[in-house]
């Protein structure tokens, strides 16, 4: 048995930018973190040699890996050529909320496959793999940031240039700033998980217009105010520069945001948020906030009056890893 072990991100500017409709154009950067909330996917050899049987949401036992129904699971255990399997997997967080579950799944799904297959592989091809499998073989509109993420883990500026080379740095700062800017992030829990296909592919078709474009390129710049924040230890910056982003990235398309939504949003900052932002595409899930300390239990009542609930985390570091191993 094999167990692999993948973060989930929480991205804070620059979303969007990874869009092919973009990066092919103009270099697009986001700045993200990965949390201590994972994807857990377990693989060992099934009782049924001629069979695989996959577990996740559903259960399904079949003869032949085109018979699978769940296209990750179906494309990347073809690739692999893989019978008399299987896999399961689990998650400390419910799919489309925001925080990149889709490619946190298929990257520790590649992970885990290619340690049963007795192959090795580094964080770039990870990130580059499933890449392959999401955008290249299965269509998805989405973008390259969930991917990389996932595999390096870490607080990290991720940049996506116009030749496709992703490039992944690591945002030095000081464990005091880093203690800090963790304690000073809040995550509410605000329902609503949707699918973001319909939202990113509004916002594909929208940035051929220049206004859009032109918003995406202001996005971007935010990624290095936010960085030079970090690295100064500026951490009240951090919540304006959200809020920034945050008022730039509802312009993108229809169903970023809503009146719901606006009103969680403009309820914490009076009650003492500096700025924060819906994860994800749009539409629901989480939101997060940057909450100096002596204001989040303002903030966390005013919140859960609207039945949004508090969730802890803590970022993390390592990215995609295996767990365990047993032959």
């Amino acid at each position: 048995m094999i167990i692999t072990k993948t973060p989930f991100r929480i991205s804070f500017v620059g979303g969007g930018s990874d869009l092919p409709a973009y990066y092919t154009q103009r270099k697009g950067a986001v700045l993200s973190t990965t949390i201590d909330k994972y994807m857990y996917i377990s693989t060992h050899k099934f009782f049924e040699r001629d069979k695989i049987r996959c577990k996740y949401s559903q259960t399904e036992t079949v003869n032949h890996v085109d018979e699978l129904q769940h296209p990750i699971l179906r494309t990347v255990l073809k690739d692999f050529d893989l019978n008399g399997i299987e896999v399961s997997s689990i998650a400390d967080i419910p799919g489309g909320t925001g925080m990149g579950s889709s490619s946190s799944f298929t990257v520790g799904l590649l992970h885990n496959l290619t340690a049963y297959s007795g192959l090795d592989i580094s964080k770039p091809g990870l990130g580059a793999g499933a890449c392959r499998v999401e955008l290249d073989l299965l269509k998805e509109p989405i973008g390259k940031q969930d991917q990389y993420a996932a595999a390096f883990g870490g607080l990290n500026l991720i940049e996506f240039l116009p030749n496709g080379t992703v490039n992944v740095e690591p945002i030095l700062i000081t464990d005091h700033t880093r203690s800090e800017l963790n304690a000073n992030l809040k995550l509410y829990y605000i329902g609503n998980q949707r699918s973001a296909s319909g939202i990113l592919k509004e916002q594909k078709k929208n940035t051929a217009q220049k206004e859009k474009y032109d918003t995406l390129g202001k996005m971007v710049d935010l990624v290095y105010d936010l960085k030079d924040a970090l690295t100064q230890g500026k951490l009240d910056d951090f919540g304006s520069i959200l809020h920034k982003n945050w008022l730039l990235k509802q312009s993108l398309a229809s169903g970023i945001t809503n009146q719901r939504i606006n009103n969680f949003y403009a309820t914490a900052l009076d009650a003492g948020a500096l700025g924060g932002k819906l994860l994800g595409a749009g539409g629901g899930g989480f939101m997060l906030f940057y909450v100096p300390v002596h204001k989040q239990l303002a903030v966390d009542e005013v919140m859960q009056q609207l039945d949004a609930e508090p969730f802890n985390f803590n970022m993390e570091t390592l990215g995609s890893q295996i767990i365990h191993i047993e032959s």
